[in-house]
């Protein structure tokens, strides 16, 4: 898990803050403006989901996830949460990791959200 110092955070995150739980190792993270942001006494930290075999960085073409339409063109303002993941920004689509990746996306696996 690769983390950034606290920082301050006018927002507290919780199971009815609006924004989107995922689980993370043995904690709650929450996606927050791009971030996986988790709350602790001292501010928010900022996670990275880490490069596993359960979410790869490597090309896995997704060609038929149901998620969106062919051509859709993950990035800021696309419909998809971003999720940090490895050295790289992933997209949240039908709860997997979606990486845009020349004409296709590629499937860096499942996450586990927590809650409804």
């Amino acid at each position: 898990m690769t983390e950034t110092a606290a920082t301050p955070h006018s927002h507290q995150h919780g199971h009815e803050c609006g924004h989107t739980a995922v689980l993370h190792g043995d904690h709650i993270d929450y996606l927050h403006d791009g971030e996986l942001d988790h709350a602790t006494t001292d501010g928010i930290q900022h996670h990275t989901l880490e490069i596993t075999d359960a979410n790869p960085a490597a090309c896995t073409p997704n060609h038929e996830c149901g998620g969106h339409p062919s051509g859709h063109d993950h990035g800021p303002g696309c419909g998809h949460e971003a999720v940090p993941h490895g050295d790289h920004t992933d997209y949240l689509v039908n709860g997997h990791l979606h990486r845009p990746h020349h004409d296709h996306c590629d499937n860096h696996g499942p996450i586990e959200l927590a809650g409804p």
